[in-house]
């Protein structure tokens, strides 16, 4: 029994001293050897400063150097730094330097500038209207200026732009082009209520509804072109509007002139005369150059949107204004009032007698202001003495007689 006690006591001492053991080799297992506290690291419950990048690479990466074989690469560190001396790397923003793209990248591309990391280019800065793909804005290895748009962040990146240098491009162009008042074409881009935009040299110019000859601003002219010229240019304001109507009206001008024989729309009736479109211009026939014969009722004389034939009698090309007759259309005073279809369809034939009319009055006038000219000159060339027609007075027998008594 005595036995049996004392090998029970050992077996139970022996079984506390194992799991002891055990625990003392777990606990040693997760436990550090050394451990000294780091920036980043928490002490005593308070939180210190993280740490930076270089921080990071410093406690992975230090240590002794390893050592380099510097004839496989042919050059050594001193050259190295020799090299980097004499490179300029002094980058500001607004410089203008070129650039070699070398890879697209989520919503831009990488700039190859010759900086210590390579410059990005969102897609927003890639052209003046971004189509949505860096892709088509440039191409891989193609060459060209950058403009640079920041400071360098912490990795030393630069963002540059192909956007600004354009922008600035397409403004001189235009104030060249409004210099020289030359007309051009813009396509449309899109439209609000007001108006249209349009694309001129890659800017976003406004083209009022008003402006718009033949056309209406809706969605269904979106990708068409017109003839358009400049009403307002603005850089300060980045203000750009343009007129199709100007445009067209002074090409129309060139092809008129006093005279000649259009037809056009009534467009509007008003009080003193009815305005008529001709060409995507507006006309203006006057009453009293309606007809010969008094009008009481312009509507009874011209209906709305009716087609009719009108003379040009004058026209101002610079403002676009155009003054017509249809009077001078009359084979006979009060034709208007009473056939105005009969005048529409002898138009050209009546035009025609009226300029012959015109052209026989207009030498009558000059033979009638000759005739004055030459009776003038012969009037002129006749002499005149004062002393002749003295002596013929004084020797007249008038005179005579009465010089008689006195000389008695």
């Amino acid at each position: 029994e005595t036995l049996h006690l004392v090998t029970t006591l050992f077996r139970s001492m022996l079984g506390r001293a194992i799991c002891v053991a055990l625990a003392l080799g777990v606990a040693t297992a997760f436990t550090p050897s050394r451990w000294v506290p780091t920036r980043g690291a928490v002490t005593m419950g308070a939180a210190t400063q993280p740490m930076s990048k270089f921080e990071r690479l410093q406690s992975r990466w230090k240590g002794e150097p390893r050592p380099v074989d510097e004839t496989k690469a042919g050059f050594g560190y001193d050259a190295f730094e020799a090299g980097l001396g004499d490179t300029s790397c002094a980058f500001a923003r607004g410089d203008v330097i070129p650039g070699k793209v070398v890879q697209y990248e989520y919503q831009g591309a990488l700039v190859d500038i010759g900086a210590k990391s390579a410059a990005f280019m969102p897609l927003r800065e890639a052209a003046l209207i971004p189509d949505g793909d860096v892709a088509t804005a440039v191409s891989i290895d193609e060459t060209r200026d950058f403009q640079i748009i920041s400071e360098e962040d912490e990795n030393g990146q630069l963002l540059v732009s192909i956007r600004r240098l354009e922008f600035q491009n397409a403004w001189d162009k235009v104030l060249a082009s409004q210099v020289e008042d030359k007309a051009f074409d813009g396509e449309v881009i899109g439209v609000n209520r007001g108006g249209a935009i349009v694309n001129v040299h890659g800017l976003r110019a406004f083209l009022p509804g008003s402006h718009l000859c033949g056309a209406i601003p809706s969605e269904e002219i979106i990708g068409q072109s017109f003839r358009l010229k400049f009403l307002e240019v603005n850089q300060e304001t980045n203000k750009l509007v343009v007129s199709n109507r100007r445009a067209v009206v002074e090409d129309q001008m060139r092809e008129l002139s006093r005279g000649d024989v259009v037809q056009g729309v009534v467009k509007a009736i008003k009080p003193y005369g009815a305005f008529v479109e001709i060409a995507g211009m507006s006309g203006l026939l006057h009453i009293s150059q309606i007809s010969y014969d008094r009008i009481e009722d312009l509507s009874t004389v011209v209906e709305l949107n009716s087609l009719i034939k009108c003379m040009i009698i004058d026209h101002d090309k610079v403002n676009g204004r155009i003054a017509l007759s249809t009077k001078t259309l009359e084979p006979e005073p009060g034709d208007m009032l009473k056939d105005p279809k009969m005048v529409f369809e002898k138009a050209e034939e009546t035009a025609a007698k009226y300029h012959e009319r015109m052209e026989a009055e207009r030498r009558a006038r000059e033979e009638a202001a000759k005739d004055i000219v030459m009776g003038l000159g012969e009037d002129l060339e006749t002499p005149f003495s004062a002393s002749s027609d003295l002596e013929q007075i004084l020797s007249s027998p008038a005179a005579e007689g009465e010089a008689a008594p006195a000389s008695e």
